[in-house]
């Protein structure tokens, strides 16, 4: 049985099925989030047959608010005959944020993510065969003139090896806007960005300018493209994906879990 409770206070939670594709996961999660409103403060714990969940350096599992331990539920929830750690991506999330075995600070996680912006997926393109070439075009450009007009920043592509220009300002623009988020939040974006290869469409993914689906496909459009020409592993190309795209979404939810609580509590004050 898995349960949630704040503090010391347990209710049981229902199951939610098996989740079998990280977009229905991503969706029924975010709606439950949203209409439920049950960003409570307070510490929440998750219980495993009566037991405390704990992390693996010993802590007492807690987390901020009820729907992420919701979400971690859900995952415990679904494990069956044997556990599988790596389809627990939201936990192990909160694990990293409550052990924090690197000892990373902020700064850290912003650097890190920032590092990324020069070796961006969107701004890397081919100048052969053509139809790739025309693909990217039609593809990306339509996402980095969204994100340059929604964080007026300026990005240059590269058709060489060679690192394309990233401006300053650019650089400092993305920077102040990652240190809004919140330490946890943050190791969600890092996720996202280091399954995509891509702070461009991480940030599209978070303000929801695409879904998770779109936004897997558009990171991995030259090996889909190869794989179209001279064919594929059929099973072995689809858990990749599938795999790529459960990491992605947990990692989105996992932002948003942990960035709209402050929004809704101060609408809360408000009326």
């Amino acid at each position: 049985m898995v349960g949630v409770g704040l503090r010391y206070t347990f209710r049981a939670v229902a199951g939610w099925g098996n989740i079998k594709h990280a977009r229905l996961f991503e969706n029924q999660l975010l709606i439950h989030f949203k209409e439920a409103r049950r960003f409570i403060p307070g510490k929440y714990e998750v219980n495993l047959d009566q037991k405390k969940l704990k992390t693996p350096l010993g802590r007492v599992f807690q987390v901020p608010n009820e729907s992420l331990a919701l979400a971690v539920a859900n995952e415990w929830d679904t494990q069956k005959d044997k556990i599988q750690p790596d389809t627990m991506n939201i936990t192990g999330l909160c694990y990293t944020a409550l052990d924090n075995p690197t000892k990373k600070t902020k700064e850290n996680s912003v650097s890190e993510i920032l590092e990324f912006l020069g070796t961006d997926t969107l701004c890397y393109r081919v100048n052969e065969p053509e139809r790739l070439k025309q693909l990217q075009k039609d593809k990306w450009d339509p996402v980095i003139d969204w994100f340059q007009q929604r964080y007026q920043v300026e990005l240059k592509v590269s058709n060489s090896l060679l690192v394309p220009v990233i401006p300053q300002q650019t650089k400092e623009t993305l920077q102040r806007h990652l240190f809004s988020f919140s330490d946890w939040a943050l190791l969600g974006v890092s996720l996202a960005v280091e399954n995509l290869k891509s702070i461009v469409l991480t940030l599209s993914l978070i303000d929801r300018f695409l879904d998770v689906e779109t936004a897997v496909s558009l990171s991995r459009l030259e090996v889909e493209f190869q794989t179209d020409q001279w064919g594929k592993l059929e099973w072995a190309h689809e858990l990749e994906q599938t795999q790529v795209q459960s990491k992605v979404a947990a990692a989105v939810i996992f932002v948003h879990l942990n960035s709209e609580s402050t929004e809704y509590l101060k609408k809360c004050m408000k009326r």
